[in-house]
């Protein structure tokens, strides 16, 4: 249950009345969904600028803590597409010991996401952040392969979009017509391999294919311009070993900002997948447990080599279509990416970078929604306004800022809805309750009192509206004795909207005018009551509805004009 924090994993309760036949099916669906993350794992890690071992690490150790202590059934994990331009940097800028340490830091911010059940309120971060910055994601990721898609000799890449392209444009002249062939061939096979069969992904043939075609052009044929892994990277087949790393305030205080960035986006991304595989199978996933399993993975994988880890929305919709039952699924899967690490990893080597640069041009291009992006942009100004300003952001600058400032721009449009939705009026004739459905007869009308004056707040009051009851109190004229504050309507108020009401109280008792409150509900009551607001206003001037409310002020309108005043 989201309401009450459950410290359950989800296998715990998978495990009641396990039986063999739902072993074998978990067996058959992680064994295939092995097929699909082998060539992501070690795609998404060289793309981030490190060894393809470790994105196979991550998927094993990652995958593993994940299953066993996460809040959802089926969900898969490990390197995903979402962390590559966010790694690439830190790794860039700090090294993987900076990488290891941040990674570590954003598993604890995960961590405590969780114990203090934050799930749900991540879900709550608006679509077009989401679609904005995994657009921006996915620009960023095409923009990275560029080096090897065209196969040009130049120095190290730039970590930023713009000097990628600028370093790009100095090296045209030295495009390898092999590397363009065998990317393009990558795009053509992962494309079109579903048409011919669904049982096996297209970066898989792509890879083997390839691969293989690679091989003999080099070996027997001579060709030695084609790139491959064994050109950059030794790949380690053996089993991972614990390395630690050296951590200080100086380097904590470097890294927090990077280390949020990746806990937000892990959370994101991880809950997003988990809220899809729900959509499919009908489970209702325990989100504050989700983030505990993934802070305790990534505190724990940077100790044996590992990158970020997250939920992977295709790997995790791979288990589900292949009659995945249980997280032991999850567990089966890492433990077929280790037997691969170790019997197979060496033969890595052998597979061109072009043709994992094609197979992530894929990825960015499925990666980029760019239907939606369309959409949202044409057919909502104000969604379109944040979500181009988190692309932006996120492709020219920072992860951390283009959500910073998406969130800023997206709460600033809601306050302003809100604040137009919020109406302040001001009747001094009659009141016809006739408009107010269900509430009083239909042809019930309040005349109001000489001297009198009722208020209306119509909507939320808080800060967003406070100018409208500043202007509303500059208008009010000096001929009453009684101000009536409506608040029927009011669902609640802030502590600006407090502030206000006691000004306006103060200006009235300062012109000897009385202050009455209508129809205020629970929770504003209790807000009230909860002020140092409420010692001056009193209880008895807080009436339960606008009847009562006039013929109190009725009353003191008659004992105000026996004693004289006005």
């Amino acid at each position: 249950m989201e309401g009450k924090f459950n410290f359950q994993p989800r296998i715990f309760t998978a495990l009641k009345g396990y039986s063999k036949t739902t072993f074998l099916a978990d067996f058959k669906s992680g064994m295939i969904v092995v097929i699909v993350a082998l060539p992501l794992a070690i795609a998404f890690a060289i793309a981030s600028g490190v060894s393809p071992e470790k994105g196979l690490i991550t998927a094993i150790i990652g995958g593993i803590i994940v299953s066993f202590l996460g809040g959802t059934s089926l969900q898969i994990s490990g390197p995903t597409g979402a962390f590559i331009v966010t790694v690439y940097g830190i790794v860039q800028k700090f090294g993987f010991e900076g990488l290891a340490i941040a990674t570590v830091m954003s598993g604890v911010m995960l961590f405590i996401m969780g114990v203090c059940r934050l799930g749900t309120v991540i879900k709550f971060i608006p679509y077009p952040i989401v679609v904005g910055f995994t657009s921006g994601i996915a620009l960023s990721i095409f923009t990275s392969q560029m080096k090897d898609f065209f196969g040009l000799t130049m120095a190290a890449v730039p970590a930023d979009f713009i000097s990628k392209w600028i370093a790009y444009a100095g090296a045209i002249d030295t495009i390898n017509p092999w590397s363009v062939a065998f990317a393009v061939s990558s795009i053509i096979l992962v494309a079109y391999t579903p048409r011919i069969t669904t049982k096996l992904p297209g970066s898989l043939i792509a890879i083997l294919v390839l691969t293989a075609v690679a091989y003999v052009l080099r070996n027997y044929i001579g060709i030695t311009s084609i790139d491959t892994i064994a050109d950059h990277f030794v790949i380690s087949g053996s089993l991972p070993s614990f390395t630690g790393f050296d951590i200080s305030m100086e380097k904590i205080n470097q890294l927090i900002t990077p280390a949020f960035s990746m806990a937000l986006l892990g959370a994101i991304v991880s809950l997003l997948s988990a809220t899809v595989a729900d959509g499919v199978t009908g489970e209702k996933h325990n989100s504050n447990m989700e983030l505990i399993a993934l802070g305790t993975a990534n505190m724990v994988v940077p100790f044996f080599g590992g990158i970020p880890v997250t939920g992977a929305i295709a790997r995790t919709l791979t288990n589900i279509k292949n009659g995945g039952k249980t997280p032991i699924s999850g567990i089966v899967q890492s433990l077929g990416l280790l037997l691969l690490l170790l019997f197979l990893g060496p033969f890595t080597k052998h597979i061109p970078m072009a043709c994992l640069a094609g197979v992530l041009v894929v990825v960015s291009y499925n990666m980029s929604d760019w239907r939606t992006f369309v959409s949202l942009v044409k057919n909502q100004k104000s969604a379109g306004a944040v979500l181009i300003s988190t692309f932006l952001l996120t492709v020219i600058f920072d992860l951390s800022i283009a959500i910073e400032v998406g969130l800023l721009l997206s709460m600033l449009i809601f306050m302003r809805r809100i604040s137009e939705t919020t109406k302040v009026s001001v009747t001094t004739n009659e009141i016809d309750l006739s408009k107010e459905h269900g509430a009083f007869p239909d042809d019930e009308k309040i005349i109001i009192p000489e001297g009198v004056e009722v208020y209306e707040i119509d909507g939320p009051f808080f800060f967003g509206v406070a100018s409208k009851f500043g202007e509303c109190m500059k208008n009010i004229g000096e001929i009453s004795m009684v101000r009536i504050i409506r608040m029927r309507k009011v669902p609640f108020i802030d502590s600006t909207g407090l502030h206000n009401l006691e000004t306006f109280f103060r200006m009235s008792e300062a012109k000897g005018i009385h202050i009455i409150f209508s129809g205020v509900n629970d929770s504003v009551h209790e807000s009230i009551a909860k002020s140092k607001f409420y010692n001056m206003v009193k209880e008895e001037n807080i009436c339960n509805n606008i009847n009562e409310a006039i013929a109190k002020a009725a009353e003191l309108v008659e004992k105000r004009k026996r004693q004289g005043g006005k």
